[in-house]
């Protein structure tokens, strides 16, 4: 049932069972932190791998010394500069967090979602919410309840509807290893401001080897293949794959002021911003994916966006997407 009460998403969750909520990121599938059983409900839903550690939603500064311990001071700044909003901190966790969350690691990764409804949700509990998006694991991650229902619906009670998502990729990861600030995972928050606040940081976006399903994900979003539709992705110019697939419904994500010379009736253009607005393009990118997904396009061609800002995130989601 898709609504707009938080009484009722607060019962659900205080009973235990795992709902839908509105982030400005992505939807996330929720359920109480402190519980294990609700916790393993997510990972069932999701049919998501248990080595794949979850983030864990907080209502506000003040709710971080009781999860976490010895929180590096850059953290926390970033965390009072960027939040409520898609800055994720990856920290030492107290005992009280279970280890599921964290697939077995000492850190648990915890935000504060800018969003109205589901900040309202977090002040009427008693228990942080641990969230990851609301889509079957890998698939591409949804911006509105509606995607939410299409993906999830017959799995969960209630999904909290706020409307589409305004940022529309998940948060930014960022730690520290060996007293150096270390990205985890491009997001909603660019490299550019982080180290405009703390200074140079190190990108370690992807796991260091390749995992199996006893080993450890530092954190979410650094598998090779994720937020991928069902039909083929490739990336580059339009131009290098037309005559190659020429016989099929092709989808073209492109962006800015594409001057395109293509007489084809079997090329769409979805072009995500004509002013090459990163904040807009990013806002698209998981809706015009999952729009392609639903219509008869054959096979997708995306272009990369500049390597800088949000270009760095939406290039990041659209390699992942296309890893086979």
């Amino acid at each position: 049932m898709i609504g707009q009460d938080i009484s009722i998403a607060a019962e659900l969750l205080k009973k235990g069972e795992v709902i839908a909520i509105p982030t400005e990121t992505v939807y996330g599938l929720a359920g109480n932190a402190f519980d294990a059983f609700a916790v393993a409900k997510i990972f069932e839903i999701k049919n998501r791998p248990r080595f794949n550690p979850l983030i864990v939603h907080i209502k506000d500064l003040d709710y971080v010394p009781i999860i976490a311990n010895n929180v590096d001071e850059r953290l926390m700044h970033l965390l009072k500069v960027f939040s409520p909003g898609p800055l994720t901190i990856l920290v030492h966790k107290k005992p009280i967090i279970p280890d599921i969350v964290t697939a077995g690691s000492p850190k648990v990764a915890i935000r504060i979602p800018n969003h109205p409804l589901t900040l309202q949700l977090l002040q009427k509990l008693d228990f942080p919410l641990a969230a990851p998006s609301a889509n079957p694991f890998q698939y591409i991650s949804p911006t509105s309840a509606q995607q939410v229902e299409e993906q999830l619906g017959n799995k969960i009670t209630y999904i909290l509807d706020g409307g589409k998502c305004q940022v529309g990729i998940e948060s930014t990861i960022v730690g520290i290893e060996n007293n150096i600030p270390v990205v985890y995972r491009l997001g909603g928050i660019s490299v550019e401001e982080i180290e405009r606040e703390i200074g140079n940081v190190v990108i370690q976006i992807n796991q260091p080897k390749n995992k199996t399903d006893d080993e450890t994900v530092i954190t979410p979003g650094q598998l090779k293949k994720h937020y991928a539709p069902k039909k083929q992705l490739i990336i580059g110019e339009l131009q290098q794959y037309i005559n190659q697939i020429k016989d099929k419904k092709i989808a073209y994500i492109t962006y800015g002021k594409d001057n395109l010379n293509i007489n084809s009736s079997n090329v769409t253009i979805y072009n995500l911003s004509e002013t090459q607005n990163l904040l807009e393009a990013a806002s698209k990118l998981f809706e015009t994916l999952y729009q392609i997904d639903q219509s008869d396009v054959e096979i997708i061609v995306a272009k990369l966006f500049p390597d800088k800002g949000l270009g760095k995130s939406i290039n990041d989601r659209l390699k992942r997407a296309a890893s086979s």
